[in-house]
């Protein structure tokens, strides 16, 4: 595929991980990123950004960026990364959330359509946060949601739903409600790309992605996730402190499936508006998850101390047969061989 591709955040964990398939499929790739320093504590181009990507440092809120990005280059494909991720911190600090996932995007938009340089395709990572608490099934097998749980039944240690039964998310069938600011404005982002799109005649793939981990992910961000977390405390020994009562469910999904997925997506994405879930189709719970890694270091056992964050999710793991079918993509690295790989990767970079 020849053109332009741009590809906002660009400069991030996912950017560099997709950066190297898209500059041999484009004549020309552009990562925009602000290098935002809880992401990138050197303010410096990452190494692992392919070097045939031109890098921007610039911010997705600032319309000025846009006219002078846009004035010398007409992307034939966006993928739009650029977000705040944080779902803890997206309850204090949401005003920061809400301008880059949301503002950032409609000003992209807005700009596009000032410079007349509308692409055929702008690829949005969404995220399972959009699903909340997701749909449950109770005895009688009616589907329900039961919504948000609230701070006094978590205070109580009520972390499940009595006498209901969670599902995995899949996007024609279950409702997005996010219980979170974060899932709150990807919601947003996803509603408004999709409005625009359907409107100018471009298309808008979608891929709400589980939790991402492995190589390449910042060891310095705390909101990046607890696979790297529960690595760097296991490889000094520490007891990996576990939350709830250990049945907290994620499924977890390796940087280079879903690099795959978004790069099938923005080379070969069909027309849908129905967003594309993004997992390995496994439920794990965080105890197994703290087990497997304290096992691979030698580390003590992990402790379940009854902690609880405020927005968290009970359960989340998604189906991905229509993923698959559509894209013709499938995770290929299992949970075992992906936790061996990050390790390996953590054990140089901190060596």
């Amino acid at each position: 595929m020849s053109g332009t591709c741009f590809v906002t955040g660009g400069a991030g964990f996912i950017g560099c991980a997709i950066s190297e398939a898209l500059a041999q499929s484009f004549e020309r790739v552009i990562a925009i990123d602000n290098l935002h320093p809880q992401i990138h504590p050197v303010r410096a181009r990452p190494a692992a950004l392919a070097s045939g990507v031109e890098l921007i440092e610039g911010d997705v809120t600032a319309p000025d960026m846009w006219d002078a990005l846009l004035a010398s280059a007409r992307p034939d494909v966006v993928v739009n990364l650029a977000a705040e991720t944080g779902t803890g911190q997206s309850l204090t600090e949401a005003t920061r959330h809400a301008n880059v996932n949301v503002v950032g995007t409609t000003q992209m938009l807005d700009a596009l359509v000032r410079h007349d340089a509308l692409p055929r395709r702008i690829v949005l990572s969404s995220s399972r946060a959009v699903y909340g608490e997701g749909a449950w099934r109770d005895a009688a097998g009616r589907i329900v949601y039961p919504g948000q749980r609230s701070k006094a039944m978590l205070e109580r240690g009520e972390w499940d739903f009595p006498g209901l039964t969670c599902l995995p998310f899949e996007a024609t069938r279950v409702e997005a409600r996010p219980t979170s600011v974060y899932g709150a404005t990807k919601l947003t982002q996803e509603h408004v790309l999709t409005a625009w799109g359907l409107s100018f005649g471009v298309e808008i793939p979608i891929l709400r992605l589980q939790n991402v981990y492995g190589r390449g992910q910042s060891l310095t961000n705390s909101y990046t996730g607890i696979v790297s977390l529960f690595a760097q405390m296991a490889r000094q020994g520490q007891v990996i402190p576990v939350y709830e009562d250990g049945m907290i469910i994620r499924d977890f999904v390796y940087i280079s499936d879903v690099a795959d997925a978004i790069v099938r997506a923005t080379l070969n994405g069909t027309p849908t508006t129905e967003p594309y879930d993004v997992g390995s189709g496994t439920a794990t719970s965080i105890l197994d998850l703290a087990r497997i890694i304290a096992a691979h270091y030698g580390a003590p056992a992990p402790a379940i101390n009854g902690k609880f964050r405020n927005g968290d999710v009970r359960h989340a793991s998604c189906s991905i047969e229509r993923t698959q079918s559509d894209l013709g993509w499938k995770p290929r690295m299992t949970l075992d061989e992906g936790l061996r790989d990050l390790c390996g990767w953590i054990d140089r970079q901190l060596a």
